[in-house]
Formats: structure tokens, sequence, C-alpha cells
């Protein structure tokens, strides 16, 4: 059976909502917009990522990206309650986590190369799961432009996210070897990924 992303969120979202809900009242009463939200958590993001991460700081450095990724999930929030959804807000924030993306692995892939010992073959790995990562995003994307889904796979961006930073942090935490083998099975995950989506939208391009 496909794993569908759809129904993983539909199960997290109102936890999420019932957390950000208070801090996203706050945020309406001082008349800040969802977009002003969805900017600073990805400049949050990528600071954080590009400063901590090459430096070796890698816990610190998840905790960061942590509170700013929250950011992501409080935009949505604040539109909902105070009825500014937009297209233009919808295309901002799913642009904008492609960047944030990109800097939490260019980060960890810097981390790698300037290392006084280097691991290039780490660097490699963190460099497939990037563009593993955004085909992943592409392919829905290109899918929906097409007027089919895409909405399988099992390492979608939330997933993707999640496995980077907590093998990241655990990592910095002098857990041996967490990080590489986070590495290798998002790089297999993306991969598969993409095949699963290729695939799915394959089968509704033959059946129309």
């Amino acid at each position: 059976m496909a794993y569908d992303r759809t129904a993983m969120l539909s199960i997290l979202r109102p936890a999420v909502t019932r957390v950000m809900t208070p801090l996203g009242r706050t945020l309406a009463r001082l008349g800040i917009s969802p977009d002003a939200i969805t900017l600073v958590g990805t400049l949050g993001v990528v600071a954080s990522a590009l400063f901590f991460f090459p430096r070796g700081q890698l816990f610190l450095g998840t905790v960061v990206i942590t509170v700013f990724v929250f950011a992501d999930a409080l935009d949505g929030v604040l539109a909902r309650m105070t009825g500014k959804g937009s297209v233009w807000g919808a295309f901002l924030d799913s642009t904008l986590d492609r960047l944030a993306d990109a800097s939490v692995f260019s980060g960890l892939i810097l981390y790698f190369v300037l290392k006084d010992d280097p691991e290039i073959i780490l660097a490699g790995v963190a460099l497939f799961c990037l563009v593993a990562g955004a085909l992943v995003s592409y392919a829905k994307a290109r899918a929906e432009g097409l007027g089919m889904t895409a909405n399988v796979g099992i390492a979608e961006r939330t997933e993707r996210l999640v496995v980077a930073l907590v093998a990241a942090g655990l990592s910095g935490l002098g857990v041996p070897y967490i990080l590489a083998i986070g590495l290798w099975l998002l790089a297999a995950a993306s991969a598969f990924t993409v095949v699963q989506r290729m695939v799915h939208v394959y089968r509704q391009a033959v059946v129309r």
C-alpha cells in the first residue's frame, strides 16, 4: 500500500494547532501577517543551519533550527485564524520551504567538508539527500500541474527534515555513527520516494 502523507498530517494537525493557537492569537492582535512569519521562519532556519552546522555545533544548531521550523506550522495557524490565507501565501510558503531544506543539507555538507579530517563520502550523501529531496517536491508539483496527484512516498518534507535534524542533534550529543546512518537511510528513502511518485503518475497517465 502506498504511503499517504495526507493521512499522517490529518493526525498531527489538531495537536499542532492546539499548541500554536495561543501564540497565533497574540500575533494576530499585533497585526503580524502569516507571510511575515513564513519569511522570518525561513531566514532563521537558513541563518542557523549555515552558521552552526559548519562550525560543528550540531546539537545547538538543531535546537535553534527546530525553533524556527515551528514557524512553518505557525503561519498556517495564523492564516486560518485571521482569514488572511492566500494563493500567494501558499506559493511563498512552499517556495521558501525548499530554501530552508537546502540550507539544512548545505550546512551538513559544509560540516563534513570543513572538518579537520574531511568526510567527502558523507558530504556526497548529504548532497544526494538535498537533490533527491528537491526531486520529491518537484515530482508532486509537476504532477499537480498536469492535473494528476503524487501524494505518495515514504520521505516527504516532514519526514526528511525530522530524520536529518534528529540525526544531527544526536550526533551533536556524541551518539556515534547516527548522522551517517540517518543520512544513508534518508538518501535511500528519498530515492525510493522519487520512484514511487514516478510510478504513481505513470499509472494515472496510462489510465488517461
